[in-house]
């Protein structure tokens, strides 16, 4: 049987457009007629899709001036920086569209978290830069173990200053160097007194790991603290409530495991002494 044949019509005769005809040939072959459809048929050319222009770091530089005052008072400072990369926090964007003016106050912010921040924008870190090892490069301002707390808390400014800022990508940057810090008990608590004061209670992001560090040790590092972890209880009740519940987390899971059967029940086991 002899091979059908494909032929395609110009397509000149829009009844037949699309449709697919059988015809007999002299030969006993079978022809097939495919008519062209789409823009071919029209002849109207394929239009491609133009690429979206890419943002060039050139174009950040070429954009206006933007005037930061940090602090207030004899310590105010007054840093500048791109309109187009501060554009990139939705703080700093609302501010700029709603006000005619090339300055920005930040009164209440701390000077070196700014400066972090900045570098974070213009380089995409910002220093102590974290290494491809999982480690903090080494600072040579800083003692090897930090036991003032200074470098905990540079690291918690950043995290505030980015949760205000709404740069979620340096507030997760900030803290995961917080826990490759070696830190002293001292250290731990002026970290903690600091999380508990600049941070709401949903934030289990940072104070999480805080209740459960001095939940795990706190019946040893308590008395390295000169009575710092009583006056941190009595001054955050809210510390000293996510540590109780951490430690009293975990010995419900001990005794889970134990098999204990008081687990979960409210009767006494012994009466009250008068």
């Amino acid at each position: 049987m002899a091979e059908p044949q494909v032929q395609i019509g110009s397509g000149s005769n829009p009844v037949d457009e699309g449709d697919v005809e059988m015809q007999g040939g002299d030969n006993g072959g079978d022809v097939v007629e495919v008519a062209e459809t789409g823009a071919a048929a029209e002849g109207v050319p394929d239009q491609e899709e133009k690429p979206t222009q890419r943002v060039t770091f050139i174009d950040y530089l070429k954009s206006p001036m933007v005037e930061l005052l940090i602090g207030s008072g004899d310590s105010q400072t007054l840093l500048m920086a791109h309109k187009a990369l501060l554009q990139k926090s939705p703080f700093f964007s609302e501010k700029l569209a709603s006000s005619s003016s090339t300055r920005i106050e930040l009164g209440d912010d701390d000077l070196d978290a700014v400066s972090c921040f900045l570098e974070y924008l213009y380089t995409g870190e910002y220093f102590p830069h974290k290494l491809p090892s999982g480690s903090l490069e080494h600072d040579p301002s800083a003692p090897k173990i930090d036991d003032s707390g200074a470098q905990l808390l540079k690291h918690a400014r950043v995290y505030t200053l980015a949760e205000k800022l709404v740069m979620p990508a340096l507030k997760s940057l900030s803290h995961s160097k917080i826990h490759l810090i070696t830190s002293t008990a001292i250290a731990e608590i002026a970290y903690a007194r600091y999380v508990y004061s600049h941070t709401t209670r949903s934030d289990l992001t940072i104070r999480k790991p805080v209740a459960s560090f001095w939940g795990q040790r706190s019946h040893v590092l308590r008395h390295e603290t000169e009575g710092s972890f009583r006056d941190m209880c009595l001054a955050f009740p809210e510390f000293a409530f996510d540590v109780l519940s951490f430690v009293l987390d975990a010995e419900e899971r001990r005794a889970q495991r134990r098999g204990d059967d008081e687990v979960g029940k409210s009767a006494r086991k012994r009466a009250r002494g008068a």
